[in-house]
C-alpha cells in the first residue's frame, strides 16, 4: 500500500526543479514507488570537488532532497510540512564522471518526524553513499 498522501506521478515532480539547489545541481527525480523515492543527479563541474571526484556535500544535498520531498509528499499539504532537522552520511567511494542515483525509503513514518535511508548508487550500481535523514513534521 502506498505511503504518499495522494497518488503523485513523475509530471507532479517538475515543481520541486526550477528555482532552487535541485535545479542549480541537476537533481531530477527519476521514480516514485509504492515506498520509496529516486532521483539522479550528474557527477560534473557542479558536483565535484577539487580532487576531481563527487563532493560529499553534493551527495548530502541529493539525499536531504530526496527524503524532504517525500515527506512532505506523505502529509497533507493543507495541515502540514516537513523540515530537515538531522542528517548524516557515509561516503564509501568516489565517482569521478556520469551520474548517481539516490533512492530514499522511509524507516519510520509518525506524527512529529519521519526517518529515511537513502542510498546513493553509481552507474555500476555500486554504494557511494548512504544517508539517514530524519524530518521534523510540522504544522502550519
Amino acid at each position: 500500500m502506498p505511503i504518499w498522501f495522494q497518488e503523485y506521478t513523475l509530471k507532479d515532480f517538475e515543481q520541486f526543479n526550477t528555482k532552487n539547489i535541485h535545479h542549480s545541481l541537476a537533481i531530477e527525480f527519476t521514480e516514485i514507488r509504492e515506498e520509496s523515492l529516486s532521483a539522479s543527479m550528474p557527477v560534473d563541474e557542479r558536483t565535484i570537488q577539487p580532487a576531481g571526484i563527487l563532493h560529499g556535500g553534493a551527495s548530502v544535498v541529493l539525499a536531504e532532497s530526496l527524503g524532504s520531498v517525500g515527506s512532505n509528499l506523505i502529509v497533507d499539504p493543507t495541515e502540514f510540512y516537513c523540515v530537515g532537522q538531522s542528517i548524516n552520511a557515509n561516503h564509501i567511494r568516489p565517482v569521478k564522471s556520469g551520474k548517481v542515483v539516490g533512492t530514499a525509503t522511509p524507516i519510520h513514518i509518525g506524527k512529529t518526524s519521519h526517518i529515511w535511508s537513502i542510498e546513493i548508487k553509481n552507474e555500476q550500481n555500486k554504494l557511494v553513499c548512504i544517508c539517514r535523514l530524519t524530518m521534523a513534521v510540522l504544522k502550519r
